[in-house]
């Protein structure tokens, strides 16, 4: 599990991201709103912990920003702030938790986990989209009833683009998740793997559900309606 902790205060922005690392989450951190916001639009994370009060965009600002672009990552604000009215706020805004400043770092992990037990079992364990058919548990594919063969790494390409279905991945986002790597733009692992999926998704049907999108990236969606 990914997280993402957005916090100017140094010290708090370390003890979290070693605390949480020592409790088995892979654990990125920014120190400023802007910094936080670019990284949570650019990489995939399962959770954002961000604080409110930051130099060059607050809390409220990264939060909104991201929910307007229809980034819907689960989001656990920290904040000194105890204001009734704050807390509100911020869950109207989009957050899926407040923890008040000063917290016990168990109390946190306790927190943390909860959101994201929350958010797994909400993830289905198969995917339908048009007459394509992800079975993630048997890791099976099928298409208009037809078993398509792919891959480890073409399933994985798929199943990313099937939990994010209409929203487009960028290659950075799709080199990083599903091989691990920074992306470079001399790089065309993405793209030859992609020709690969829609060779197989695709081109031997009649409609096509894997689409680019230029300069920006690929999306899954449904065939219009005619």
């Amino acid at each position: 599990m990914r997280i993402l902790v957005i916090e100017d205060e140094i010290k708090t922005a370390q003890s979290l991201q070693q605390g949480l690392s020592e409790a088995g989450f892979e654990v990125d951190v920014a120190n400023d709103g802007e910094e936080g916001l670019l990284r949570a639009e650019q990489s995939s994370y399962d959770l954002l912990i961000l604080d409110v009060m930051m130099p060059k965009k607050d809390g409220w600002a990264v939060i909104t920003e991201l929910r307007n672009r229809n980034k819907q990552t689960l989001t656990l604000m920290l904040t000194a702030r105890d204001q009734l009215d704050d807390r509100v706020k911020g869950l109207n805004l989009g957050a899926d938790a407040y923890l008040i400043k000063p917290f016990a770092f168990p109390e946190l992990v306790a927190l943390v986990k909860s959101l994201l037990r929350r958010s797994t079992q909400q993830n289905p364990e198969a995917l339908h989209v048009a007459d394509l058919q992800i079975n993630f548990f048997q890791r099976k594919v099928l298409r208009q009833g037809r078993l398509v063969d792919l891959t480890p790494k073409e399933f994985s390409i798929l199943g990313l683009l099937a939990r994010r279905k209409g929203e487009i991945i960028s290659r950075s986002v799709l080199a990083e998740q599903v091989w691990g790597i920074n992306f470079e733009s001399e790089t065309n692992v993405v793209d030859v793997h992609m020709r690969r999926l829609r060779s197989k998704i695709d081109d031997p049907f009649g409609s096509k559900l894997i689409h680019t999108v230029r300069g920006m990236g690929y999306v899954l969606r449904e065939p219009a309606s005619a």
